[in-house]
């Protein structure tokens, strides 16, 4: 199985893990370290990425030529969008659904995707392509897996930080494309020279600069 393959699986085991810690049922309906999420909904919206992957993984015979990963996030609304653009309201709906039976359900659903996952991703070819359907293009399935490997590396983050536990530690073949990533959409953003500044030059640092 390819590297970016294994380091998705190792990032959604330790999301699922992250999801079954007491801590998260326990503040399930509190307020979460992100601004209109719930808990609740954050858990809903991690654990949805499991469900994104199973979802391409079914052939639809819709596969076209695929993007890069430039152009993907480039052309997806919400990267740029504000709290309230509709592309944010569906993701914030979307993991408040996923969460609505409970984190029990939520947990034994993501475990079961994992463990689908764990088998098929092993049997995929290497150049398979994959149709999103939610926004209308493709991307080659590796590509895809390393959109999902950043979501859960974040969003794990994001939901320790809500609940009051440690952040879980992750290999460096799960660390490393993702901080890569995200330097190179911040570089797009940005430009290389404000990434420079921001990264080796506090004094002429840009006040903010993200990736999205």
């Amino acid at each position: 199985m390819g590297e970016s393959r294994q380091s998705y699986l190792a990032a959604a085991a330790s999301a699922v893990s992250l999801l079954r810690d007491p801590a998260v049922a326990a503040s399930w309906d509190k307020p979460s370290a992100l601004m209109e999420f719930s808990v609740a909904g954050l858990a809903g919206h991690l654990a949805h990425q499991l469900v994104r992957v199973g979802d391409v993984l079914v052939p639809n015979g819709l596969a076209g030529e695929p993007v890069t990963l430039i152009e993907h996030y480039s052309r997806s609304p919400w990267v740029q969008a504000g709290l309230d653009h509709e592309s944010n309201l569906s993701v914030r709906r979307g993991g408040e659904a996923a969460a609505a039976a409970g984190p029990a359900v939520l947990v034994e659903r993501a475990q079961a995707l994992y463990e689908m996952q764990s088998a098929a991703l092993a049997g995929e070819p290497a150049d398979r392509v994959v149709h999103l359907p939610w926004s209308g293009w493709s991307l080659r399935l590796d590509d895809f897996l390393l959109t999902r490997l950043v979501e859960l590396v974040v969003h794990s983050d994001d939901l320790a930080a809500s609940v009051g536990v440690e952040t879980p530690e992750l290999p460096t073949s799960v660390i490393d494309p993702v901080v890569e990533l995200l330097a190179r959409l911040a570089v797009h953003r940005h430009g290389p020279t404000a990434v420079i500044r921001t990264l080796s030059r506090a004094e002429r640092a840009p006040a903010t600069i993200s990736a999205f």
